[in-house]
């Protein structure tokens, strides 16, 4: 009886993960350039002495979605969007180099180009800085002209490029700030064929009816286990029952 028990108790807490992985992707099913997380379930030997007749059941986040999302049009000159493979290199809290495909930008008060998380924008040397001026313009390989104050419509001055990369996804992992890191911790080379559509942002590719379909799945799965952990306790009562009666 105490196998089922172990069994149902393992499979019930790993369900509860697998839950709130879900969960964090309907919550952020309108966060843009989210990518979901996917979980799954497996079986492990639980080690130690004697024979091995314990599985543990284990529940984990193995990978992230990659999946495009939709392009949504809003006209707005510091929103771009990732066309296709390719990320935006930013500035993590610690310093190191992430990436994002959240393109909604915007300038701190030392004219730094941030995302709306507050990560600095990387160009090709370092956390891009603009200048005061009357417009902006991101063109599609992530050059970013000014019309510096005081000057015309005619008068364009280049200040910097976006640096956008192309890394392989087997060789990202997601942190818990949302952004994707290198697993060798080093940083991707710029790469010439990521383009970015300005005047528009990428929504999180996180489909929501199916989440919602996953998440009553989840649940009626927890309560079959607990279920299970209940029937053990009952047929273990039985037993002792029996037993005392001899």
């Amino acid at each position: 009886m105490d196998r089922m028990a172990y069994i149902a108790m393992t499979g019930a807490r790993q369900t509860e993960i697998a839950q709130a992985v879900n969960s964090n992707n309907i919550a952020n099913a309108s966060t843009t350039g989210f990518r979901a997380d996917l979980h799954a379930f497996r079986s492990l030997n639980v080690d130690g002495p004697g024979y091995a007749t314990r599985v543990n059941a284990v529940g984990e986040s193995y990978a992230t979605d990659f999946t495009q999302g939709a392009t949504v049009t809003t006209g707005r000159e510091l929103d771009v969007a990732v066309s296709g493979e390719g990320f935006i290199a930013v500035q993590a809290a610690d310093g190191s180099e992430a990436y994002t495909r959240a393109g909604d930008l915007r300038l701190n008060t030392l004219g730094q180009l941030m995302t709306s998380s507050g990560n600095l924008v990387l160009g090709e040397g370092g956390p891009v800085a603009i200048p005061p001026s009357e417009t902006i313009t991101i063109g599609p390989d992530g050059t970013i002209s000014v019309q510096p104050v005081g000057q015309g419509p005619q008068t364009l001055a280049t200040v910097d490029r976006i640096k956008l990369v192309k890394p392989e996804y087997d060789a990202l992992e997601k942190g818990t700030d949302g952004l994707l890191r290198r697993t060798d911790a080093a940083s991707s080379p710029p790469d010439a064929t990521v383009r970015l559509t300005p005047g528009a942002l990428e929504t999180s590719n996180v489909n929501v009816a199916e989440a919602l379909v996953t998440m009553i799945g989840l649940a009626r799965q927890y309560e079959m286990q607990v279920k299970t952990i209940t029937t053990a306790e009952e047929n273990a009562d039985a037993a002792a029952a029996l037993l005392s009666l001899r």
